[in-house]
């Protein structure tokens, strides 16, 4: 049963919203990996449609989690991103807590 007197002791309270979302999970993981990523390979990558992702990383940008850099690769524009060091840290605080809850661990 919940508790209904605010968030509870429970891991997944500390779950955090911005990354939970599936493909933005997805777009954390891939970019924990590397230092940067080109869109097209991500959204390649992760599977969804260039909107889906767009929509998605602006999201993740304006909480701070994702940089976008965008320039030009001869006369084609490229967009590139890379997570913050916020990013990694709310990544690496979620994993860690998604670790908690899969142990079985209470909190």
């Amino acid at each position: 049963m919940e508790s209904t007197t605010g968030a509870g002791s429970h891991p997944r309270h500390e779950l955090d919203d911005v990354i939970h979302a599936p493909v933005r999970l997805s777009v954390m993981a891939a970019l924990a990996v590397t230092d940067r990523a080109e869109f097209r390979f991500l959204r390649d990558t992760i599977e969804v449609s260039d909107s889906l992702l767009s929509k998605h990383v602006i999201t993740l940008e304006e909480a701070g989690y994702v940089r976008v850099e965008k320039a030009f690769v001869g006369k084609r524009p490229r967009t590139w991103l890379a997570l913050t060091d916020e990013g990694r840290r709310a990544f690496h605080d979620y994993v860690s807590v998604l670790r908690r809850l899969t142990d079985g661990s209470p909190s």
